[in-house]
């Protein structure tokens, strides 16, 4: 199992999927991590947001939750390419836009309170991990 973690540091996961710079990918096999690798995200948003950008996702909160649009799906794909070989990605928050592309792209989202990445990924290889939905916006 191949699971990409959002992350700044790579230590701890990242609190809003969009604005990482990075994945850090763990492969999991027979129940341990096997490797591990820090990698760029393509696009990310970066910790700024631009005047228009936020009109934008006041508009697209109220309607839908933070995201859609054509333009986002563009940007989502392009911070998904990276990933597209793992099962599994881990983040303490994201837009309803991402989370629906994750799944589309068949890569089954995963928004923990957990901040410590290899925390997190002994959860998932417990099956403890928790998914909090509530935490998307």
């Amino acid at each position: 199992m191949k699971i990409a973690i959002v992350t700044d540091d790579g230590k701890t996961i990242s609190v809003h999927f969009g604005r990482a710079a990075k994945y850090d990918i763990c492969e999991v096999e027979d129940g341990k991590l096997v490797s591990e690798e820090l990698i760029d995200k393509l696009n990310f948003h970066g910790k700024h947001q631009h005047k228009h950008d936020l009109v934008q996702i006041e508009h697209q909160d109220h309607e839908q939750g933070h995201g859609f649009g054509k333009e986002a799906e563009d940007k989502h794909q392009t911070m998904f390419s990276p990933i597209l070989d793992c099962d599994l990605l881990l983040a303490r928050g994201m837009g309803m836009g991402a989370h629906r592309g994750l799944e589309q792209a068949n890569i089954r989202p995963i928004i923990t309170d957990i901040s410590v990445i290899h925390t997190a990924v002994e959860a998932v290889i417990t099956g403890e991990i928790v998914d909090h939905r509530e935490l998307l916006h």
